[in-house]
């Protein structure tokens, strides 16, 4: 569904992707509708249900899934299942910079001290997508 409201903003895109990972912004990024907070707590199923949709909005296209697949890097069979049923989207150049912002939202939080576990995952995962080192903290 097409709208205007925005989950990820270019603005913090633009003052943030550097400061995380260590990459300039892209010039370019396409956007779409989104759930904007895609993780396993916001999951249920059979059959899949999909909560907590009060942050959807536009988001870079491969945000979403990029952020799932994130979440699981700690559990390496799930991770790669998502890489694979995903990488219709994650394998394309619109899908890597949409999943690059969701690791700088990541690698944000993990700054601040959230998901200490999870951490090592996304600055190894970062820096495997970009070729750089990703920026301490």
């Amino acid at each position: 569904m097409p709208t205007d409201r925005q989950a990820v903003r270019r603005q913090w895109i633009d003052r943030n992707f550097a400061r995380f990972l260590g990459i300039p912004t892209p010039a370019a990024i396409s956007w779409t509708t989104g759930h904007g907070d895609l993780h396993w707590a916001n999951l249920t199923g059979p059959p899949l249900v999909i909560l907590d949709w009060e942050g959807w909005g536009l988001v870079p296209v491969g945000f979403d899934v990029g952020l799932l697949h994130a979440y699981s890097l700690t559990r390496p069979a799930t991770a790669a299942r998502i890489r694979a049923e995903f990488a219709h989207v994650l394998d394309t150049p619109a899908g890597r910079t949409g999943e690059l912002v969701a690791l700088a939202q990541l690698l944000q939080v993990a700054g601040r001290g959230g998901h200490p576990d999870l951490a090592p995952h996304l600055t190894r995962h970062a820096e495997h997508l970009t070729g750089t080192p990703v920026p301490a903290p």
